[in-house]
């Protein structure tokens, strides 16, 4: 048995393969990543290199040329992406994401693969307040979004092409250990008292990284296919999500609320000075006030059963960081 995951040495793709050493010791895990072991990744860090793992130096951006013995049953994770935003041309989206899905694609087609998870995003869906389902008519805004709109339907071709497995996940904001992302800012920013709330009622779909590479494998393994957000049911707002944070790490603060124009224009002047790093950036204070309103019934109604409460997983990424932060 055969994991080939693509994009494997970033931030889920290191949980994904802690979850199949765990699950499935035997099973042989490939790593095909442009970094490697000792080397800083995609996000802040160095790689980290767990044993047993097959680590190849794999470009999705070109013709594939690596090459295994693959059976039917070989299971292939598609999770090589340019997604930070802002920090991007959009030709980098453009480049990685959709010439990416060619190349993963037709390398599968090529080694007789039957099944693929593909991580999308929620950006397809396009930045708006109304509720948006699995169904909903996707109208991405974003270079990003687009890009993940067109692998998104690279992959179902090959999948109609073929009559393969092929499970398109699109999560909402990613947390876990690892992340360097929206809620380690969100943490860093209630922790030094520099973050407002523009509105409490912003709604943030989210899922646990943990969470959501568990749902990976039991919908690859339940035979499930198309579309899923991957979210908690109902989605938290972001006052919710600030005040479960403070309670699952011990933090006793008050976040003020501000203005949201005000702080747009603050952005606007400390953004290229250095105000990304703490998310102080016009992009950011945008998103920070445009909620990411997804539904979640397709998943809550499915049988998948959640393994984390949203203030379980806080309290769980806190003990993975030793209990002295998050990030």
């Amino acid at each position: 048995m055969n994991y080939i995951i693509f994009g494997g040495s970033g931030f889920i793709g290191t949980h994904l393969i802690h979850l199949l050493k765990e699950t499935n010791p035997e099973a042989n895990i490939y790593d095909l990543d442009i970094v490697m072991p000792g080397e800083e990744g995609v996000v802040p860090g160095i790689v980290e290199k767990n044993d047993g793992v097959i680590y190849e130096r794999v470009d999705v951006r070109k013709t594939i040329e690596w090459d295994i013995q693959t059976t039917e049953n070989d299971i292939v994770f598609n999770l090589a992406a340019v997604h930070r935003t802002p920090g991007h041309e959009d030709r980098e989206y453009f480049e990685t994401n959709i010439r990416g899905a060619e190349n993963v694609t037709e390398w599968c087609e090529k080694h007789g693969i039957k099944k693929i998870l593909f991580t999308s995003s929620i950006a397809p869906y396009g930045a708006a307040e109304e509720l948006k389902t699995e169904e909903t008519l996707p109208t991405p805004n974003t270079a990003y979004g687009i890009s993940k709109l067109v692998a998104e339907k690279i992959h179902e071709k090959w999948a109609e092409k073929i009559k393969g497995q092929l499970v398109i996940v699109r999560p909402g904001i990613v947390y876990g250990k690892g992340e360097h992302g929206n809620m380690t800012r969100l943490y860093s920013g209630i922790k030094k008292h520099y973050f407002f709330y523009t509105r409490k009622d912003t709604i943030k779909a989210c899922i646990y990284v943990k969470e959501l590479v568990h749902l990976f494998m039991w919908s690859l393994e339940s035979g499930k296919s198309g579309v899923w957000n991957c979210t908690f049911e109902p989605a938290y707002n972001i006052e919710q999500i600030c005040e479960t944070m403070k309670k699952a790490t011990g933090m006793n603060s008050w976040n003020p609320s501000v203005n949201g124009k005000f702080l747009m224009f603050v952005a606007r002047i400390v953004g290229p000075l250095g105000g990304k790093a703490v998310g102080i950036h016009p992009a950011r204070v945008k998103k920070l006030m445009i909620s990411t309103n997804i539904n979640g019934d397709k998943l809550k109604n499915s049988g998948y059963k959640f393994h984390w409460t949203l203030e379980e997983s806080f309290k769980d990424w806190f003990e993975d960081c030793n209990r002295e932060y998050l990030k």
